[in-house]
């Protein structure tokens, strides 16, 4: 958990292939998953929030993948501490990106 703003943008261009700019939140867990960070971009500039357990550890669903997509919701269950579990998503609208 040593990266600041350009080490965790770097690694959301390169590793992820993600677009840092695009508004997105990423999240980067700690190895004993009780630290995480949170890299924002927002159109003055990055913001980085830092969040670490007093006791336990963050609980995300499982994945194949390095990198999982959580909802507005998930993403506040996560950082309360609750367990983010996703069996079934039901259908609902979704505005179409333009």
């Amino acid at each position: 958990m040593r990266k600041g703003f350009d080490g965790l943008s770097g690694l959301v261009e390169n590793y992820m292939g993600q677009k840092i700019y695009s508004g997105d939140a990423f999240i980067f867990l700690g190895k004993r998953l009780d630290r995480l960070k949170i890299l924002v971009w927002e159109p003055s500039g990055f913001i980085l929030y830092y969040k670490r357990l007093e006791s336990g550890t963050f609980n995300l669903p499982a994945s194949k993948s390095s990198s999982i997509y959580l909802s507005y919701s998930e993403f506040w269950l996560l950082l309360d501490g609750l367990e983010v579990a996703v069996t079934r998503r039901r259908k609902r609208y979704e505005k179409p990106l333009e």
